[in-house]
């Protein structure tokens, strides 16, 4: 099976400072955490709000699934943590 993104929600995860989606390996669910740090860009982190965050993923949202795509065919696995080395 390859894994695909059937459902566009997204949540911020403001204690671990990052946004959280689902994605579908098959009949598997995968996690896929993506650091505060990759969706900060010009954002200060010290004043980012959870919509600041999440429409820097909604932005993002392309870059980010192919590098979770990348990230879970080198590495499958139910949980996955994205961090800025994943978008080099």
């Amino acid at each position: 099976m390859t894994l695909s993104f059937p459902n566009s929600a997204r949540s911020y995860d403001e204690a671990h400072s990052r946004v959280r989606f689902v994605g579908h390996d098959g009949m598997f669910e995968v996690k896929f955490f993506v650091l505060a740090e990759v969706l900060a860009g010009s954002l200060s982190q010290r004043t980012a709000t959870e919509r600041d965050y999440l429409a820097s993923f909604d932005a993002l949202r392309s870059r980010i699934l192919e590098a979770a795509k990348r990230a879970y065919k080198s590495r499958p696995n139910r949980t996955i943590t994205l961090a800025l080395d994943h978008f080099k």
